[in-house]
Formats: C-alpha cells, sequence, structure tokens
C-alpha cells in the first residue's frame, strides 16, 4: 500500500485498503474480534484498524497500532482485538493511515473469539452438522481432491503447520482461491469435535476424471503414507511431531483412507485401477489396521481387486432417484462394503432445495436402509454452500454472513438419525393403491434413558392420500406407551416449496403425539409426505434385544437353517418372521453356523 499524502494532506481518518470478507461479516454488538496481519515497512507506522459499514461511513470498533521502523523492517506479525460498539452483518475490515510511505501487508484475517471451541468454525454453522449426528466426515471433498489440473489439486501437506505459512491453492474445480486456513488438521479437528469418524480422500496421481496423470505416482503413495502418519503416528514419529506442534499430541481417530474421487467413472479406469493398487499395497503393508476405500463401482459388477468398501455416486432426478430403492437388493453380499458418499436430486426437480428433492431421496435412503448389511455408510452432497456463490445446486445448508437454514433434504436427515446401530425389522407393505409409497422399521435403544422403541418410515411420493394400516407382529397389546408415542411429518402444500432466510422454517419436520398408538393402528400418510411413527415400548419389552450375547444351542427356542452367509440381522429379520403370529418376543438372534440361525424368545 503506497500512501502519497502525508498528515494534514490526508483526508480525515487516512487512506487505506479495506476488504469485506466473503460478502460482509457479521458483527454483533459486544462481540471481540480477533484481527491479525503481517506488516513489513522501510519508515515507521501508525494503522488505525477498523470495522466498519459496508461503505465505510459508520464505525463499529477501532483501534491504532503504531510500530518503529526497525520493529517492521522484515514481515511482523500485529494482533489486535476490537469490541464492537454497533451491530451491522454487512461489515467491512479496514487499514488506514495518515502518514506518507510504503507498507507491504499480507495473511489478513478477522475472526470472531467465539467460534466453536475456539477452533475457528462459526457456532451456528457447526450445530447445523452437530444436530444431524454425523457417524463419519468425508473431507476435504470431491472434485476439490483431483483440480482440474493436478497442480492445483489438494495437496495436505500444504495445507498443515502455521496459517501463515500455508501456500494456498487455486480451487480451479470451482473456481476460487483458498488458503486452505481449513485444511488437513482442521477437517480431522472437524471430525473430532462432532464426534464422527473422519474419511479422508486423497489424490491418487490424476486430476478430475483422470484428464492429467501424474508421471510418478510414488511421490503420492508416499504422500498418503505421510498423511496417515500425521494423523495417527506416534507424536515423536516426522508427521507426528508435525501434529503434536499444532498442539494436538494425541493421534486422531482415523480408520478409513479414499484413494481418489471418481477417476474410475472415467474413460481411465485402467490408469485409475493400476494407480489403485500401489496405494492399497503400501498402505495395507504399513498400516494394515486402516480401510481403503476405492471408487470403482462394484453394484453391478466385481471389482476384481481387493478393496474394503467402494465409493457409489448417484445425481439425478426426483422420480428415478426414489426407483433406486432396490439398486442394492441383488449387490454381492461377499465382497467390499458400499459407501454412498455422494447423492442427490438435482435438476429442474431439486430447484435450489425442494420438497420434491427429499421425497425422492427419502425413497433412495429406505433402500439402503433395507440394503444396510452391505451398505456400510452414506452421506448426502454437498454440504454447505454461502448462498453468494452458488456453483451448484441443491446444497443441505445455505448460509450468508450472519444466517443459516436447511434445506428439505437437510431435514430429511433427521429422520434417519436412529438408523444406526439399530436393528432393521422385517418390513411387508400390502396395498392396493397405485400411488407410489415405501416403508421400513427399525428398533432402537433412546440413548437418554435406555427405553426401546420402534420407528416406522413411510415415504408418500405420490399426489393422494393413503390410508394405512399399520401392524407390528410379536409384541402384546400392553407394550407399547401410547403416551409417549410420536409421529413427525415433513411435508408441504406444494412440492417445489423451499426454505429460505426469509422462510427458514417453510418446509421442516412437525412433531406431534401419535394418536392411537398400538401395535394394530390406522393410519392416513398425507401425499407428498415423509413420516416417521416413533411407538416407544414399555421398559421391560425388548430390553435385552440389543445384547451382543452369542447364541448358544442349549438356549436357541428355533433352529433355522439358512442358505448360507447369515448376518446377524438377516437372522433376526428371519426370527421375526418365524414368530410374528406368535406372542414370544425375540430378544435375540445370532448365527450358530454361517448357514444355521438360533432365535431365543422371551
Amino acid at each position: 500500500m503506497e500512501v502519497l499524502c502525508d498528515g494534514d494532506t490526508c483526508p480525515v481518518g487516512g487512506v487505506g485498503v479495506y476488504n469485506p470478507g466473503f460478502w460482509g461479516m457479521d458483527i454483533k454488538q459486544g462481540k471481540i474480534y480477533k484481527i491479525v496481519f503481517y506488516l513489513r515497512s522501510l519508515t515507521s507506522v501508525n494503522i488505525s484498524v477498523s470495522l466498519t459499514s459496508s461503505d465505510g461511513l459508520r464505525t463499529l470498533a477501532i483501534t491504532n497500532l503504531i510500530a518503529s521502523a526497525r520493529d517492521v523492517s522484515n514481515w511482523t506479525k500485529m494482533e489486535t482485538l476490537l469490541e464492537a460498539e454497533e451491530t451491522n452483518p454487512n461489515a467491512r475490515l479496514q487499514l488506514k493511515t495518515s502518514k506518507k510511505g510504503v507498507m507491504w501487508i499480507d495473511q489478513v484475517s478477522a475472526i470472531p473469539l467465539d467460534t466453536h471451541k475456539g477452533h475457528g468454525f462459526r457456532n451456528d454453522l457447526y450445530e447445523m452438522i452437530a444436530n444431524i449426528k454425523p457417524r463419519f466426515l468425508r473431507f476435504p471433498g470431491g472434485n476439490f481432491v483431483g483440480g482440474v489440473l493436478l497442480r492445483n489439486a489438494f495437496r495436505w501437506k500444504d495445507t498443515v503447520g502455521p496459517w501463515e505459512e500455508r501456500p494456498g491453492h487455486f480451487n480451479d474445480a470451482w473456481n476460487y482461491w483458498t488458503d486452505d486456513g481449513l485444511g488437513y488438521f482442521e477437517f480431522l479437528q472437524l471430525s473430532e469435535d462432532l464426534g464422527a469418524l473422519p474419511i479422508w480422500v486423497f489424490n491418487n496421481g490424476m486430476s478430475n476424471l483422470g484428464q492429467e496423470k501424474a508421471s510418478n505416482v510414488s511421490l503420492f503413495v508416499q504422500e498418503a503414507l505421510d498423511g496417515i502418519e500425521f494423523a495417527i503416528g506416534d507424536p515423536s514419529s516426522k508427521w507426528g511431531t508435525v501434529r503434536a506442534a499444532m498442539r494436538h499430541p494425541k493421534p486422531f481417530d482415523l480408520r478409513y483412507v479414499a484413494v481418489g474421487n471418481e477417476e474410475c467413472f472415467s474413460f481411465e479406469k485402467t490408469a485409475y485401477k493400476e494407480n489403485y493398487a500401489k496405494f492399497y499395497n503400501a498402505i495395507k503393508h504399513y498400516y494394515p489396521g486402516i480401510k481403503v476405500i476405492s471408487n470403482c463401482d462394484e453394484s453391478m459388477n466385481q471389482l476384481g481387486y481387493p478393496a474394503d468398501l467402494y465409493d457409489f455416486h448417484l445425481y439425478t432426478n426426483a422420480s428415478d432417484l426414489f426407483s433406486n430403492v432396490h439398486h442394492f437388493d441383488h449387490t454381492s453380499r461377499s465382497g467390499p462394503k458400499v459407501f454412498v458418499s455422494e447423492y442427490a436430486v438435482v435438476g429442474e426437480d431439486a430447484g435450489t432445495g425442494s420438497l420434491l428433492a427429499a421425497l425422492g431421496e427419502a425413497g433412495f435412503l429406505i433402500g439402503l436402509e433395507r440394503n444396510s448389511d452391505v451398505v456400510a455408510m452414506v452421506s448426502y452432497a454437498p454440504l454447505f454452500v454461502n448462498v453468494h456463490d452458488r456453483r451448484w445446486n441443491p446444497d443441505a445448508i445455505v448460509f450468508n454472513s450472519y444466517q443459516v437454514y436447511g434445506t428439505p433434504s437437510y431435514w430429511l436427515q433427521h429422520f434417519f438419525i436412529d438408523t444406526s446401530g439399530a436393528m432393521l425389522l422385517n418390513t411387508t407393505l400390502l396395498t392396493n393403491s397405485s400411488t407410489p409409497i415405501l416403508a421400513s422399521a427399525i428398533a432402537q435403544r433412546n440413548s437418554n434413558d435406555g427405553i426401546c422403541f420402534l420407528k416406522v418410515k413411510v415415504v408418500n411420493f405420490g399426489s393422494n392420500k393413503v390410508n394405512l394400516k399399520i401392524s407390528v407382529y410379536g409384541l402384546e397389546s400392553n407394550s407399547i406407551n401410547s403416551s409417549r408415542s410420536m409421529k413427525t411429518l415433513l411435508t408441504s402444500n406444494n412440492v417445489m416449496n423451499e426454505n429460505s432466510f426469509k422462510e427458514p422454517n417453510k418446509v421442516v419436520p412437525r412433531s406431534s403425539p401419535l394418536e392411537n398408538a398400538g401395535k394394530d393402528m390406522e393410519v392416513v400418510v398425507s401425499p407428498h409426505s415423509i413420516t416417521s411413527y416413533d411407538l416407544m415400548l414399555e421398559r421391560y419389552y425388548l430390553g435385552t434385544m440389543f445384547d451382543e450375547a452369542q447364541a448358544k444351542e442349549d438356549n436357541c427356542d428355533s433352529h433355522l437353517p439358512f442358505p448360507g452367509n447369515c448376518t446377524k440381522v438377516q437372522c433376526l429379520n428371519a426370527c421375526m418372521d418365524k414368530y410374528k403370529t406368535s406372542p414370544k418376543i425375540i430378544i435375540n438372534a445370532g448365527c450358530e453356523t454361517n448357514d444355521k440361525c438360533c432365535c431365543i424368545t422371551g
């Protein structure tokens, strides 16, 4: 910044530079903001640091920084705290002076002190993620990982260590510059804060869709190994020392890594598989406990090479996604598990986040839930979008400098929070209606009080209401606590309705007591709706359903022959089916052998 005026020849308040951050900074009265920048000058400096309105006319907070020429002859960290005297959601940061001379300014940051745990995340945005109780976080992205050009790929070593030493890079996949302040370490830390497992997607020596390939893949292999060491290595190891220096000596809980993103979807499948083998072999040699994810789809064909999981992506219209409920019904149960890491309704059906999109996605999720013996993990994508920079529609969470709301697709996630760790129950839907309707049921234990409940989810994709009778076999008439049973409904009077900053709760789930809750009940399913019927069970029912006691022959009430590949979930369903007309309660089920199932009743 070259200042040509001096003293009285300058305008009142001086001259300088300003930055509005990302389409305005949200400044709130009484809050404290940390301002950091690096400065170099050949002369002494007297700089006013202020937060102002978007036009610079109203000052929200201000202080002065003074330094001698000797103090700033080399790059010097300047740091101050500002307490806002007014509120303005569209503010900017200003650096001004009335002293003639030249100064160089770099690495400028303005962050509120009250971020989540002091880790830099906006509290409201963090809570939006935390409220859907994620079991994992896949990062740093998809196309962001590879880059259109390989030189613009995300390289983790450039994103750790002191922020001011990170070079940043141009994200040519989505056309913006990032200073990588949200880097590999911060993603691992965010996962830890959320109580979610981190899933690290690293570059496999290819740019997006394999358009550009590295001449020396071994360098990328070593980079992946070093990245794993950074995450889980001993704090005395080479890269564990770097992590420890960032005040995290304890290893992160990294268990999964993904080799690239979507390269196998392209015409470069052969090249991807060749690269993948090098990564897989190296990782399994040094870190045999790490699970490796391929991005070649095995849902229809065998991979032909080892993998712990394979990545599956699906973006389509609402009707097509809804009809994909059976996509994994016939997927091999003997190969790697499925990781559905990206799915969404897109195009005209989606708008920027419609109810119709959520309905299509709900049908697809019902199918994934039914196939949970082979589908290990699922995540909607993308997660966040700044409303001022939409490069993709829709997204789960929309925000600006001071507001945030969830799309219907975000609220849909709440219907499946209890699925992880639940028992999938055998569900049969009998209807003469032509209305497209799907249902599933799980049994789960409430983490707060340990009481079990049944959750029956019904998705009505059609425009007509449906009269439905729900019958739960194997329960006595007094087993359901009707006073605590609830109904939760997500719907709207128009399938293209969306949420917005003006109406953030236009399409959100609404809960109410479930009238006539019982083992046999009649319900009316609203058109274009997702409904959850949560039946709370009396404390003494299904109390040991989730015990992991191994089934023994002497306490089995039935030994069911099984056609191979018996799993606990399949065995439970078989036992439920056997006793569906009996008053007996299934309290446990397990595989005696690969071809024999044991039912324990009580």
